[in-house]
């Protein structure tokens, strides 16, 4: 297992932002140039994690490929297919995004994220953006979301099914999963469960915490690494017996201290 962070580091040289990462004891980072970078500044980030022992976990494609404006879902697409080219060029091991609203908020929940004929479209749209690219290096990733699809391992697993291609692969996030009490009180069962049955096609992980509020009806507040009640040390643990090499990336922090933070935390853990 490869922890990593979902931030870029202040830096002056892809050399300094590797080496600021390996002295942190990460081995894994989040690409941190997207597809218009010019070439020579991309090869220089690809250089420096080669030779800093460095997994390129991901390259974000965060958009919503589903919205009910055409050119909007146009222009989407196609940056989801410029970055999965990226994701490949630079031998990440995933792409990443969500499946897709159907209403104004890009990553909310809907009725209508549930529909059928949306399910259908989400499984056409992800076919469109793969069979653009036929990645062979990296996956086409989608992050699990508490209210669209897929939104637990099993329906993920259902979704890789009817998708039925190659380049794609799954990116666990836990908390974004975790979306009843059953889940929340038993969630090292459930992370359990998410690696027993997704295990082989886990290309990365986002890792954060997760608080059950006191207030009615039912509410869960995602929080910073160790300030809640995942059971962090199942996931890593899970993570490892996966694979050595997976990459587990702590996100939603909003400073480079907050970030560190957590990083001391979490490699605190037994």
């Amino acid at each position: 297992m490869r922890l990593g962070i979902s931030m870029t580091l202040v830096h002056e040289s892809p050399e300094e932002w590797a080496a600021k990462h390996r002295g942190l004891g990460l081995g894994a980072v989040t690409f941190p140039l997207d597809h218009k970078a010019p070439d020579a500044k991309i090869d220089a980030y690809v250089r420096a994690c080669r030779n800093h022992d460095l997994v390129i976990a991901e390259v974000g494609a965060w958009s919503n490929p589903m919205a009910a404006d055409p050119a909007e879902r146009k222009k989407n697409v196609e940056f989801c297919k410029k970055q999965l080219e990226l994701a490949e060029f630079v031998h990440a091991n995933c792409c990443v995004n969500i499946s897709g609203a159907a209403g104004p908020q890009w990553d909310g929940g809907y009725a209508e994220n549930y529909r059928p004929e949306f399910r259908s479209r989400v499984i056409e749209t992800v076919r469109d953006i793969i069979d653009a690219v036929r990645p062979g290096h990296t996956r086409y990733t989608l992050e699990p979301m508490p209210w669209m699809i897929p939104d637990s391992p099993e329906d993920y697993l259902e979704l890789l099914r009817e998708i039925d291609r190659p380049g794609m692969a799954v990116h666990l996030d836990i908390v974004n999963m975790i979306n009843s009490p059953e889940k929340y009180f038993f969630n090292a069962e459930f992370i359990a469960r998410c690696f027993q049955l997704l295990g082989p096609h886990i290309r990365s992980c986002h890792l954060k915490d997760i608080k059950l509020g006191p207030q009615l009806t039912l509410h869960l507040q995602e929080t910073g690494c160790c300030h809640g009640e995942l059971d962090i040390a199942c996931y890593l643990r899970e993570a490892e017996r996966c694979s050595p090499d997976l990459p587990v990336l702590i996100e939603h922090l909003h400073s480079e201290e907050e970030y560190l933070a957590a990083l001391r935390s979490v490699q605190a853990l037994p």
